[in-house]
């Protein structure tokens, strides 16, 4: 039985996304959700001669939703509306591309997602009552990491646009041009919000613990402390790893370029693996996610490795060409078969999604 507003509405709040798409009725919801800013849906009744003036919010949504409008009809719309902006973006991204690629290093200065207030408020304004030491915190730590925040922020969101524009530009994606939750683009009719990740270093500690090694972490201590070579115990693990890869990576000694060796070929194992099984990988990042964003909605994952130095691979996210080729190959591979069920667990409770999984590599 096809869905009535209410109930399309209703599935929709209740992130049955997946269900919904299955229905045509609710995948027509979905379609028209994506036109949800106003001046879309008008341009899409204006278009096709809908009495709607008198109508907004909800009520707009719920008579096109009722109305005579096609899909094929409301598709195109979508892909007016898509091409019109995307035109404008177009004509300066060669230049944006360029400019994104000044930023040598991805470092959020301690503020990283969305933590900015919440840590000088709690490391400076709450703990500090000398008024020239908050003056010199401001000038010589706050500076420093508010500016790091601020680049970090910049080089994701305009990555972000150009990587869903390389996505919605194939003929098999259809753009979501309105504001719609966890739906960045329909594939073949299946609505996907899409995650730009790398291989997520948990992933790789877990996989090493799985073949009983140790982790990479505590070998790269251990040659360290062996080879007298200082780093400093209090960086994050995250930044700690880094830094001891890269020293270890610099020293002349054998047992350091043996053992990066055999990190880099069980690294490259795991990547192999992971493409060579999907599902593994998916699973892995749905059951990890964060508890404050967790969803089962679909997901296409965009993995970017780069096999060069697995530290840069943030690098990639504006290497145009590359994403173009690795991106629009992929899509068509997905186009051409059916689409990936995946099953995974939280907090006690299997969830049903539809999912894959592109990955752009820079070998050497």
């Amino acid at each position: 039985m096809p869905y009535t507003f209410a109930q399309a509405k209703k599935a929709f709040q209740e992130d049955r996304i997946q269900e919904l798409a299955n229905d045509p009725s609710g995948l027509r919801f979905l379609k028209l959700r994506s036109l949800s800013r106003p001046e879309y849906l008008r341009k899409l009744v204006n278009e096709f001669g809908i009495k709607a003036d008198d109508l907004s919010g909800d009520r707009l949504l719920c008579s096109c939703f009722e109305s005579s409008i096609t899909i094929q009809q409301i598709e195109t719309t979508i892909k007016a509306i898509y091409d019109e902006g995307r035109r404008e973006r177009l004509s300066v991204e060669d230049e944006l591309v360029s400019e994104l690629y000044k930023l040598n290093a991805f470092d959020w200065g301690g503020l990283h997602q969305n933590s900015l207030e919440k840590t000088i408020v709690n490391n400076y304004v709450k703990k500090i009552k000398s008024f020239d030491r908050i003056s010199e915190c401001v000038e010589n730590e706050i500076h420093h990491s508010t500016k790091s925040y601020v680049m970090c922020s910049w080089y994701n969101h305009w990555t972000s646009i150009i990587i869903e524009d390389l996505f919605r530009d194939h003929p098999a994606v259809l753009p979501s041009v309105g504001l719609i939750k966890k739906i960045d683009f329909f594939i073949s009719d299946i609505p996907y919000d899409l995650k730009v990740t790398y291989l997520p270093e948990g992933y790789i500690k877990e996989k090493r613990q799985q073949d009983q090694l140790r982790p990479e972490i505590t070998l790269l201590k251990r040659i360290c402390r062996d080879k007298s070579i200082h780093f400093d115990i209090e960086l994050p693990e995250s930044r700690l790893l880094e830094d001891l890869w890269k020293k270890v990576s610099d020293h002349p000694s054998s047992e350091a370029k043996e053992l990066i060796a055999d990190l880099i070929q069980k690294r490259t194992d795991i990547l192999n693996e992971c493409i060579e099984n999907k599902e593994g990988l998916i699973r892995w990042l749905y059951e990890n996610q964060g508890v404050r964003r967790f969803d089962s909605s679909n997901r296409l994952f965009l993995v970017l490795v780069d096999c060069r130095n697995f530290f840069d691979s943030w690098k990639l996210k504006r290497a145009k060409p590359l994403l173009l080729d690795r991106i629009h190959k992929q899509l068509e591979q997905m186009r051409a078969k059916a689409a990936l069920e995946i099953n995974f667990s939280w907090e006690g409770a299997v969830h049903k999604c539809v999912s894959d999984v592109i990955f752009v590599i820079h070998n050497e």
